[in-house]
């Protein structure tokens, strides 16, 4: 089973790339964020091209903002929108935003994941963040951890290896120490981060900013996350980031994360393909994208 994520940073600019890279890669299971789009907007936007490919689906979303989708060739039982005690915002007990949405497709639990981005440290939305993210470490714990897989754009970056420039990113969200211990208390339930595991050693990002030459020089981050439950992870074949989805005409501004269960049908073909051809020196005078200019 071939299992998928990708923010696609506005579904209804991507599409031209999404059903092409969907026919190409033939995941079983797919989980979208940032859709940006209603539940019809997206039926509206991709829903018979998935119908051809041979794709059930769920989608949780709310227009412009946010919105996650979950596609599923082998199954899509009990899905389930958001988890339960979702913080909202700006109110606690508000309605909660389009960022979760999680299904059981052949056995396992899968989650489709945009966890806020916390915006500054400090702030209102970061207070939301770390929430949000004790609430999805409970629904884990209480969904049973072994079989289940973690996946989305989880906006942190957890190590300083996963960002280009520890330095340049001190004091900014994605790499506190309160975010990466909110992170590891999710992992700690059981999970397991296949694509570092897999690749402990390697430089590995899944975003790069649009800012001219980011990309090329692989100033990335890599905030794009599988966690596997340990029933799962024993399972895993291979896990890459596909970069040649992040190249060519209007593309996302993040890259996919595969990881293929029992069987890999591409080989062990790397941790990122095609890898980077001039990668930039980590240390540097650049910016990350959340710091003001």
């Amino acid at each position: 089973m071939r299992v998928a994520t990708w923010n696609v940073n506005s579904l209804a600019a991507r599409v031209p790339r999404v059903v092409p890279w969907l026919a190409e890669r033939k995941p079983d299971v797919v989980c979208l964020q940032e859709t940006k789009l209603s539940d019809e907007g997206f039926a509206d936007a991709i829903g018979k091209d998935l119908d051809e490919l041979g794709y059930e689906w769920a989608h949780h979303g709310q227009g412009q903002w946010n919105g996650v989708a979950l596609l599923s060739r082998v199954g899509l039982d009990d899905v389930e929108k958001a988890f339960p005690g979702t913080p909202g915002f700006p109110e606690v007990d508000g309605p909660p935003e389009a960022r979760a949405v999680s299904a059981v497709c052949d056995g396992v639990r899968v989650y489709s994941l945009y966890v806020p981005n916390g915006r500054e440290v400090g702030s209102d939305h970061y207070g939301y963040k770390l929430a949000w993210l004790g609430a999805l470490c409970d629904a884990v714990q209480a969904a049973g951890p072994a079989t289940t897989m973690v996946c989305g754009d989880i906006n942190i970056a957890p190590a300083d290896d996963d960002v280009y420039d520890a330095t340049a990113f001190a004091g900014h969200t994605h790499v506190t120490d309160a975010e990466r211990a909110a992170l590891g208390a999710v992992v700690d339930t059981g999970l397991v981060d296949v694509v570092r595991r897999r690749w402990p050693d390697e430089r590995v990002f899944s975003y790069w900013d649009y800012r001219a030459g980011m990309f090329h020089k692989d100033l990335g981050m890599r905030i794009d996350l599988i966690l596997a439950g340990a029933d799962v992870a024993d399972r895993v074949a291979a896990a890459f980031i596909d970069r040649q989805a992040r190249k060519g005409s209007k593309p996302s501004d993040h890259a996919p994360v595969i990881v293929d269960l029992d069987d890999a049908p591409e080989g062990d073909i790397g941790p990122m393909v095609p890898p980077p051809s001039n990668p930039a020196k980590r240390a540097g005078a650049v910016k990350p994208p959340q710091a003001s200019d």
